[in-house]
C-alpha cells in the first residue's frame, strides 16, 4: 500500500504537528505554572481584601466613636483651650457671693499634658448653700477648675468668709499647635 501525499499536505501536516507541539509546550511550560501562581495570588488578594475590609470597618467604628465623643465633650475641649481670665471669672460668679476677690496666680505648674494655674480666692457668702451653688456653676463654666482642700470658712457676724485655692486646667499650647499642624 502506497500512500500518496502531496507536498502541500506534508507541509500542512508538519505545520499542524509543530503548532500542536508548540501549544502543548506553551501550556505545560507557561500557562499551567502561571495559573497556579495566579490562583495563589488570587487567594492572597482575597485574604488581603478581607483584612482591608476588617480594618476599614474598625476605622469607621473608631471614627464614629471619636466624632460622637467630640460632639458630646465639645464644651470640655473648648474649656481646656480657653485661657483663664480672672476678671471674667469674677464677673460670672459674683452673684453667688457678697464679695469675691481673686488673688493673682500663685504659681504656674506644668504637668505632662496640662498647664495648671493655682489661684487663691477669698469671698464672703450669706450661707453655705450659695457656696454649693457656686460649685455647681463651676461645672457648667467656661474653664476646667478644681477646688483644692481645705476650704476655710469663718463666721463673721451674719456673714461667712471663705477662702480656698483652685486649679484652672488648660491644654499646653506647644502640644495644641503640634496637633493642629499634624491634622492639616
Amino acid at each position: 500500500m502506497k500512500i500518496n501525499l502531496s507536498r502541500q499536505n506534508i507541509y500542512l501536516l508538519s505545520l499542524s504537528t509543530f503548532l500542536f507541539l508548540f501549544v502543548l509546550f506553551f501550556a505545560f511550560a507557561l500557562l499551567i505554572p502561571k495559573g497556579k501562581e495566579y490562583r495563589n495570588k488570587k487567594a492572597d488578594l482575597k485574604s488581603e481584601n478581607v483584612e482591608l475590609t476588617r480594618y476599614t470597618d474598625f476605622r469607621n467604628d473608631v471614627l464614629e466613636r471619636l466624632t460622637d465623643l467630640k460632639s458630646k465633650n465639645r464644651n470640655i475641649m473648648q474649656a481646656l483651650d480657653r485661657n483663664f481670665n480672672a476678671y471674667r471669672f469674677e464677673k460670672q460668679h459674683r452673684t453667688y457671693f457678697k464679695s469675691l476677690t481673686i488673688a493673682p496666680k500663685l504659681e504656674v505648674v506644668n504637668e505632662k499634658e496640662f498647664r495648671v494655674y493655682e489661684v487663691k480666692t477669698t469671698s464672703q457668702i450669706n450661707s453655705p448653700k450659695s457656696f454649693y451653688d457656686f460649685l455647681d456653676a463651676l461645672n457648667k463654666g467656661d474653664w476646667i477648675i478644681s477646688i483644692n482642700f481645705p476650704i476655710n470658712f469663718k463666721r463673721e457676724n451674719d456673714m461667712i468668709s471663705s477662702s480656698f485655692t483652685m486649679k484652672v486646667y488648660g491644654v499646653n499650647q506647644d502640644e495644641n499647635t503640634t496637633q493642629s499642624t499634624v491634622s492639616k
